[in-house]
């Protein structure tokens, strides 16, 4: 599956949420997320700009892989599998005994809402400030995701950065 999203640095989520709030959007999640981040044995992620990561939160735990970013305009795209794991502490293990390396920790407060099919996350994200997500649904063309996320994006009016970088990298960024 490919993913299209556009991120967006906000200098505060109180704007968004009076929007949606005044669309009348209600949250669909309240979460703290917790990704690690892995690098292979045999091959540097960040040159060939992948990323490996478990997923924590209290509603349960992915793996997730995804792919070089394909670029898309302003839009990011890649692709993205994931999988249900019940033990992250072992998935963790495992990896380490197949030589994969952790890479960062990224923890972040994330509110989802869905606004014309569009997932939109409100983030917190630890040592990085606040951004808005705004993600097309699964399946979408590239140019009608773009179209689509852009519009939501106007309703909402999210004004920012757009970002290209994904948080790992961001964080490495700020060491």
């Amino acid at each position: 599956m490919i993913e299209y999203e556009v991120k967006i640095r906000v200098a505060g989520l109180g704007p968004v949420r009076a929007r949606l709030a005044a669309l009348g959007t209600r949250p669909g999640s309240r979460l703290t997320e917790r990704d690690l981040y892995f690098n292979a044995p045999d091959r540097d992620f960040g040159t060939t700009d992948e990323a490996l990561r478990i997923r924590s939160t209290a509603d349960g735990s992915t793996l997730t892989y995804k792919g070089p970013k394909l670029g898309l305009a302003a839009v990011k795209a890649r692709e993205e599998l994931i999988v249900a794991i019940d033990r992250p502490d072992r998935m963790e293990e495992i990896l380490g005994r197949l030589g994969f390396t952790r890479t960062a920790a990224v923890e972040k407060e994330r509110e989802t809402y869905t606004v014309k099919a569009c997932s939109v996350a409100l983030d917190e994200v630890r040592g990085l400030g606040s951004f808005v997500e705004i993600e097309a649904p699964a399946g979408m063309a590239g140019d009608e995701a773009v179209a689509l996320i852009g519009r939501v994006r106007g309703m909402l009016g999210v004004t920012g950065e757009e970002m290209t970088l994904s948080y790992l990298e961001l964080v490495l960024t700020a060491r």
